[in-house]
């Protein structure tokens, strides 16, 4: 693997940005980027599995600094889903679906706080050309996770009204079910579900993929002499401060919509 020194900033910024990719098949569309993949999973499974340890340890009595963390993290996020969901049960599917969502975003998003360089010391024995481990950053991995909630929301919706309630609602709502207006109003919602589903995945991918760009910069700048180093680390260490909200924020946006986008899933119109 080349140095940071012997590539263009050009070049060091594609290399750190670039996919591990396999290919299944023909063309582009069978191929799926193994390092957001393999490193989401991974995430997913420390952070359900740390949870499941502790709340399967937990006692009674004066609980342990672990217990007392997840048991602030799950009276948050069932606060949250408590506030917005008012259709039936929380505690069978939603709030579970938001700690799950909410813990594995933040995993995910956290994973940009690794330096780049150091990580590749171990991700070059799988993948000389570059190997990208901040899933977020990797806008198949966020559409993954919208396309999951909208097949949810289908599902409820559908569960819900019923099969033909939710095909009269796509057909007659919201301007009314005159056979005239179906047209416009499947053109409506149809617009609804797609953009909902977009604006969900680019606005998390946008902020951290933006983030990723920035802490790149910052780190070749502070390989450009005395001068960049100090001011490279001085912003580097203000950026990496002020990326500690983004990561949780853009987590705690993409849970709150999943559950306002289920919830939606229940209400007639």
């Amino acid at each position: 693997m080349a140095a940071a020194t012997d590539l263009t900033p050009s070049q060091y910024i594609q290399h750190h940005l670039s996919f591990f990719t396999k290919t299944l098949g023909d063309g582009g569309f069978w191929s799926v980027n193994v390092d957001s993949l393999s490193v989401s999973i991974l995430l997913g499974l420390l952070g359900m599995g740390f949870i499941g340890w502790v709340v399967r340890g937990a006692s009674a009595g004066v609980p342990t600094r672990r217990q007392a963390m997840v048991e602030l993290l799950i009276d948050f996020v069932d606060n949250q889903a408590k506030g917005i969901f008012q259709h039936g049960d929380r505690h069978r599917f939603v709030a579970p679906l938001a700690l799950t969502v909410f813990t594995w975003v933040v995993l995910m998003n956290a994973m940009d706080f690794l330096p780049a360089d150091l990580v590749g010391l171990v991700t070059h024995h799988f993948s000389e050309h570059g190997f990208h481990y901040v899933p977020t950053a990797d806008v198949n991995t966020t559409f993954a996770l919208s396309i999951s909630v909208l097949i949810l929301s289908l599902y409820f919706a559908i569960s819900v009204k019923g099969f033909g309630g939710w095909l009269h609602e796509l057909f007659c709502a919201p301007f009314g079910s005159h056979p005239l207006l179906w047209p416009a109003n499947f053109l409506f919602q149809m617009v609804e579900y797609v953009s909902k589903t977009l604006s969900h995945s680019l606005r998390l991918f946008g902020n951290m993929y933006a983030g990723e760009i920035l802490f790149l910069l910052l780190w070749m700048w502070a390989a450009t002499g005395v001068s960049g180093i100090v001011f490279g680390s001085f912003f580097g260490l203000l950026w990496a401060i002020f990326h500690i909200l983004i990561v949780l924020l853009q987590a705690y946006i993409f849970m709150m919509l999943t559950i306002v986008y289920i919830s939606m899933a229940h209400e007639h119109h």
